[in-house]
């Protein structure tokens, strides 16, 4: 019959077996943290870049309706983090194009419009749509 104080030695786990099962945690809990917060930074990333583009479709459908369709430039900001430019450049037609002969070339303007963000330390960003507009 084993005596009762050998017994008692054999169960529970060793100074090592418990180091290297904490190892093996610190491990796995930094690899999800990484994972977590490049999540993060790339949903914020996200989220800036569709605040542009919804900026930026904003200034391209008002341009002709609200704003004049005049050749030129216009800037601006929307709070403290969004800025913007729209530039109108008027599009000459060819007279090859122009296949009746009689009829003048309709205005076409080149719409471009800019928007860009980015932190001092952090890199620029930006989004560009541009679109032909008839006047």
């Amino acid at each position: 019959m084993k005596s009762l104080s050998k017994m008692l030695r054999h169960k529970g786990f060793s100074l090592l077996e418990i180091l290297v099962a904490f190892s093996i945690m610190a491990v796995a809990i930094t690899i999800v943290l990484r994972i977590f917060s490049s999540g993060l930074t790339n949903a914020a990333l996200t989220e800036e870049y569709c605040i542009g583009v919804q900026i930026a479709e904003s200034l391209m459908a008002s341009t002709g309706v609200v704003t004049s369709l005049q050749p030129g430039e216009t800037s601006g900001s929307v709070g403290d983090k969004y800025d913007w430019l729209v530039v109108i450049k008027a599009v000459t037609q060819s007279s090859a194009g122009n296949q009746s002969g009689n009829d003048a070339p309709p205005n076409m303007f080149s719409v471009n419009v800019r928007v860009f963000w980015g932190d001092e330390g952090r890199e620029q960003r930006s989004i560009e749509l541009e679109s032909l507009k008839f006047l």
